[in-house]
């Protein structure tokens, strides 16, 4: 019988060579130096080898339990060869079932714009793959997913635990369509999160304090491709992803219409955005110094990608706005609190805003009339409201006046 000393001191030959152990465990020097553990049996009455791996990673004693495992699968009548053939596939079909692979195949199907594929992916590695990644998605209990997002919860990241939760119902619904799992164990989950506070983006709304805020963006003194956008935002009031992507292309300065592709919206909706006098003449400024290339806004290390997510609101700061007083995103809830309150229609508003509308039946009729008219109205009110209280004047009302 071998030892480990003996396995350990055994040399390289010009060809290879076996040393036997005990019931059909043997040992394989191969003319490189590896050594192989081999088991030899007959099956069916054909003599047959099965590899148990190399020395030392695999060690003598572990070899033994493995030949002797190999050896009952034999006494019960079944080929070694085949088993490991058979656990071998089974590995391989759990594997492309794990939670990872069919989250992934999801993600890859999913027409959305790369901003939000980016922040799926994100958010998956970040949280859901090293706790289940790797496990078969039909075996996971709902018990091991709310263990995964309580884990996240507990850290105070209330939200993000919300939006996980999300995204793994999101993948079951896919998986059960896609019929790797009977069952979607995240139905069970309603209720089982704290609520996350609600939260909203610093903006300001009264008008004294808009015109200051209009003052103090036309005195910035940074880049004027900055400046610009700053500018631009308050008229046009989209998400700062949307204007910090924006390309030239999308944009027809005669018809002064802005149509925003679906890809890049936030509700996968194509969007139009109509043009006040004001913003035409800040993209026609803007044309000579960005107009050769693709992005309205280019970033400041290559004209290749648009500007930075931080551009915006690090201007803010610049002029002296702190992230608790206005951010990029607030010039939308400024626009929503005053035209409301100026009297348009709700929904003329907030199919400026892009908002989802929860009413199906309302939103298709709202999607097909698009309030276009009254849109392109309120944008050139907002915009001349908005140089009155720049100007520190008197301010002007621009109630709808409807037809």
């Amino acid at each position: 019988m071998l030892t480990d000393t003996k396995v350990r001191s055994l040399k390289s030959r010009a060809k290879p060579y076996r040393i036997a152990d005990s019931g059909g465990l043997c040992i394989e020097v191969r003319p490189t130096g590896s050594k192989l553990w081999r088991y030899r049996y007959r099956y069916a009455g054909n003599a047959k080898m099965l590899g148990l791996g190399a020395y030392p990673e695999v060690t003598l004693a572990e070899a033994r339990l493995k030949r002797d495992k190999a050896r009952k699968t034999l006494r019960d009548g079944t080929d070694p060869s085949v088993q490991r053939q058979a656990e071998r596939a089974a590995a391989e079909q759990t594997v492309s079932n794990s939670f990872r692979a069919v989250a992934c195949e999801y993600l890859a199907r999913q027409d959305v714009a790369e901003v939000t594929a980016a922040k799926s992916r994100w958010l998956l590695e970040t949280y859901a793959f090293p706790e289940i990644g790797r496990r078969p998605i039909a075996e996971i209990t709902p018990r091991e997913l709310l263990t995964m997002l309580r884990k996240v919860e507990s850290t105070g990241k209330l939200e993000t635990a919300h939006r996980l939760k999300q995204k793994c119902s999101q993948i079951y619904r896919y998986a059960v369509l896609e019929e790797k799992t009977e069952i979607d164990p995240t139905a069970s989950l309603r209720g089982a999160l704290k609520a996350p506070k609600a939260r909203h983006h610093a903006a300001i709304t009264e008008p004294k304090a808009i015109g200051a805020l209009l003052r103090a963006i036309d005195g910035f003194e940074g880049s004027p491709v900055t400046l610009a956008a700053l500018r631009l935002l308050p008229l046009v009031f989209v998400r700062p992803g949307e204007l910090r992507h924006a390309e030239w292309s999308e944009f027809d300065l005669d018809a002064a219409e802005w149509r925003i592709p679906a890809e890049r919206m936030k509700m996968n909706a194509a969007h139009l955005v109509p043009l006040s006098t004001q913003a035409v003449a800040i993209l026609r400024d803007l044309h000579p110094l960005t107009g050769a290339g693709r992005y309205v806004f280019p970033g400041v290390r290559t004209a290749s990608r648009p500007m930075s997510e931080n551009t915006v609101n690090a201007a803010l700061r610049r002029l002296g706005y702190s992230k608790d007083e206005m951010t990029g995103h607030g010039f939308r809830a400024m626009a929503s609190s005053r035209l409301n309150e100026m009297g348009w229609t709700p929904d003329a508003i907030e199919r400026q805003l892009a908002h989802a509308e929860s009413n199906k039946v309302r939103a298709a009729y709202a999607h097909g009339a698009e309030y276009l008219v009254e849109r392109r109205r309120m944008m050139q009110a907002w915009a001349d409201y908005l140089d009155s209280l720049r100007e520190g004047g008197n301010v002007v009302s621009i109630r709808s006046k409807r037809a």
